[in-house]
């Protein structure tokens, strides 16, 4: 189960759970892949709405990959998402403001 207060989001990727976290190994990975911009550029976009389905797949990589998940970005592109795309954008954005905040904060 996912724990909050660990900075922890849920995700059901091809039937099975998996809990992702932001871990600094995580977020270095994720600085490094972005195609434009820092965390903090990132962070706005999510902010603003402006976000990429790049930038959510970028996200949910680095979280499962933080929660010690094995794959890769490749390994995503035929996964089913449980609640698709929308469901997706919701969870790294959640993921996002988990790395970035105190769970009472939230």
């Amino acid at each position: 189960m996912a724990n909050p207060w660990a900075g922890e989001v849920a995700l059901t990727l091809d039937g099975a759970r998996h809990d992702l976290k932001l871990t600094l190994g995580a977020l270095a990975e994720l600085e490094a892949e972005l195609a434009t911009g820092t965390l903090i550029d990132l962070v706005e976009r999510f902010e603003s709405g402006a976000f990429s389905s790049r930038d959510v797949l970028s996200l949910i990589v680095a979280g499962l990959r933080g929660g010690g998940w094995k794959g890769t970005a490749r390994d995503l592109l035929a996964a089913e998402i449980e609640g698709g795309p929308l469901k997706a954008a919701r969870i790294a954005a959640q993921l996002l403001a988990a790395a970035f905040m105190a769970p009472d904060e939230g």
